[in-house]
């Protein structure tokens, strides 16, 4: 258990994204199904179409419960989730949004156990947590059974508010974290709002970690990959999903980031990182697409339609794989890999002691493209 969530009075009102209403209701009654681009946005974010559905319609929907708070986003939700139980990793979430088997943190006993040092007796006599001795957290998104009693929500509608249900606990969170009208946008208002959910600062910048990567992921559409064919555009989304991960040197794998080897040329061992080369983030990558590339930059570069380095920067489109070599010439020369991301940028692992990341295409050693989809 990561929170301790204490018994406030009545809470604020949030403004929502324009993003899915309702969804999550949908689902549950069989009106839509999880649809292919849902499904996507699952495969890069590492977020189930069904939690995603939540967050989106809970950061939505929050408006209606506290109208005086603005700037409530889904990324603030999958980051607080992200960190609470892993998206509820592990655990079955049916069309309804409940949760089996059911989240419980630690036995608030008092031990240390979570981090708990002080003791918190039963407040619902079991209902959540089957304990009628202690409290312990319950649910994805790890509220005590006290502050749930007060910030607890229905967020799909069945007439039930169970800590226990992704689109209730959703909702609930959001509400929490909204306050008497906190503006979420202001970065310090956010982190206030974390630091209310855990006292703890190390809390607060793991969980706005990954609220500024799931908000650079969701805002992917807008900015890159403009043109970019569905399969392209599904490697680009995966890449960025990346960004911020350390590089390692041999790391990468078509599941995700893994610990590299030793060494580089200029004898950095990645042995001890988690992370992706440039190669490994590209493999990574074009795999959430379905394509299996080769290893090395190298060659990968014989994968796809081949575009000559003479073409330059322009011939190439987003998602095509960009290269540089010793040698321009020489294919057998090429070092370096990164996806194209259109107007002269491109995603990339550059180098040891750096982390993925989107920058300008170099113009040193620039040796074309492949079109791979």
């Amino acid at each position: 258990m990561r929170k301790l969530l204490r018994r406030t009075a009545a809470l604020g009102a949030a403004t929502g994204v324009a993003a899915v209403v309702f969804l999550p209701l949908m689902i549950a009654s069989g009106q839509v199904e999880e649809g292919p681009d849902m499904q996507e946005v699952a495969a890069v974010s590492g977020i189930s179409a069904r939690m995603l559905a939540a967050y989106q319609e809970a950061a939505t929907g929050v408006a209606r419960h506290a109208p005086t708070c603005r700037g409530m986003t889904w990324p603030i939700l999958a980051g607080i989730a992200k960190v609470e139980s892993n998206h509820a990793a592990g655990h079955t979430i049916d069309r309804r949004g409940d949760v089996t088997p059911h989240i419980i943190g630690p036995r608030l006993d008092g031990s240390g156990a979570g981090g708990n040092t002080s003791a918190i007796t039963d407040t619902d006599r079991g209902r959540w947590d089957g304990d009628a001795v202690y409290d312990r957290a319950v649910g994805p998104l790890q509220f005590l059974p006290s502050t749930w009693e007060s910030m607890g929500r229905d967020g799909n509608g069945d007439g039930v508010r169970s800590p226990h249900n992704v689109d209730d606990a959703a909702l609930g969170a959001a509400v929490y974290l909204c306050g008497h009208g906190r503006n979420l946008a202001d970065r310090a208002q956010l982190r206030d709002a974390v630091f209310s959910y855990n006292h703890s600062h190390a809390y607060v910048d793991e969980v706005l970690r990954w609220v500024d990567r799931y908000t650079r992921f969701a805002r992917v559409s807008s900015v890159f990959g403009a043109g970019a064919s569905k399969g392209a555009e599904k490697a680009i989304r995966a890449a960025l999903s990346q960004r911020g991960v350390p590089y390692s040197w041999g790391g990468g794998t078509a599941q995700g980031p893994s610990r590299g080897v030793c060494c580089s040329p200029g004898g950095k061992s990645g042995a001890h990182i988690t992370g992706f080369d440039c190669s490994g983030l590209t493999l990574y990558a074009f795999a959430q697409a379905g394509v299996r590339l080769p290893r090395t930059a190298a060659a990968q570069a014989g994968v796809g339609r081949r575009i000559p380095a003479a073409q330059g920067v322009s011939a190439l489109k987003p998602g095509d794989l960009v290269f540089f070599a010793y040698n321009p010439g020489s294919d057998a020369t090429i070092y370096h890999v990164g996806i194209y991301l259109g107007g002269g940028q491109m995603v990339n692992a550059p180098r040891p002691g750096t982390v993925v990341r989107t920058e300008p295409v170099w113009e040193d050693g620039f040796a074309g493209g492949a079109r791979i989809l």
